[in-house]
């Protein structure tokens, strides 16, 4: 989608920038307003939300580790409200490592099963981590 939008905004700018043009605000206004309905059309967060129920569903198949707990965050899209998947390991009461694992534009973008791989890898990199400065 970002790969539309830019080629949509280049195509303006062009138009702009030509000396040999002679841009009328009525074309520039539908050029603008067809980026704008693209941008508005992606935002759609229904199917945002059962993509993720979908990765909720698939991770939690397989990442079967009783020390392991994942809190999924879903109510802030947008600019800085990423969904974010809160990965918490429990060593004792009083060691909780945690981290935070933001999906962003490009990674909602994959299916569910790219989306699952690719939490489960972060949460595999970040049990390594805290296992080997535990280890010493």
């Amino acid at each position: 989608m970002r790969t539309i939008v830019k080629e949509k905004l280049v195509e303006v700018v062009d138009l702009l920038n030509n000396p040999e043009t002679t841009v009328l605000d009525k074309e520039l206004k539908e050029k603008l307003l067809k980026i704008v309905g693209l941008l508005e059309s992606a935002d759609d967060p229904v199917i945002t939300e059962a993509k993720l129920e979908k990765v909720a569903e698939l991770v939690g198949n397989a990442m079967v580790d009783p020390d392991i707990e994942i809190e999924y965050i879903t109510s802030g899209f947008g600019a800085a409200g990423e969904p974010t998947v809160l990965v918490t390991y429990v060593l004792s009461d009083y060691n909780k490592p945690t981290r935070k694992i933001r999906l962003n534009d490009s990674s909602l973008q994959g299916t569910p099963e790219e989306i699952m791989d690719h939490i489960t890898a972060s949460i595999t990199e970040f049990k390594s981590e805290i296992d080997s400065v535990q280890m010493g």
